[in-house]
């Protein structure tokens, strides 16, 4: 390395370690609030799990095509390369039975469109799309407003 490019490098390090410290001072006296809810110096205490809604109820869709959610806890469902425990209720032989609604014909398309008769691959692992519900809080205000809202004119979603 010639003496002239050593140089540059030692200029470009005490740089960038001058930038990384008066930043890092900049920081520390910024009060700004976070979604921490305390100094970065702290550790508090973690908030506790919120618990998933266990309802069997169906939720209004936002929006068309919106995948719906899962309305019932999920917790130890094997879905992997060779079991897919939610087709135990929601496979097309499965529902008389378990009276839940069935997948819908979509998951029976291959990609160009032809119908299947079993769920296709590309739709084979529900949690991709479906999610199950938990009772937390929003951390941020939200003022999105579902399509109907948006169509009549209402303010809320």
């Amino acid at each position: 390395m010639t003496g002239f490019r050593r140089d540059a490098c030692v200029l470009a390090l005490v740089a960038v370690t001058w930038i990384v410290l008066g930043a890092g001072q900049a920081f520390s006296q910024d009060r700004t609030a976070t979604l921490r809810g305390a100094d970065i110096a702290t550790e508090p205490a973690a908030p506790s799990m919120p618990r998933v809604e266990n309802k069997d109820l169906k939720r209004a869709r936002n929006y068309p095509e919106q995948p719906p959610t899962i309305p019932h806890k999920i917790r130890g469902y094997q879905v992997d390369l060779n079991t897919n425990r939610c087709l135990t209720c929601h496979s097309r032989r499965a529902v008389e039975q378990s009276q839940a609604p069935m997948v819908s014909v979509t998951h029976f398309m291959d990609r160009d469109g032809q119908v299947r008769g079993a769920v296709s691959p590309r739709r084979y692992f529900c949690l991709q799309c479906h999610v199950p519900q938990t009772d937390a809080q929003p951390l941020v205000g939200n003022t999105f407003k579902d399509v109907d809202a948006v169509i009549t004119g209402r303010k809320g979603g």
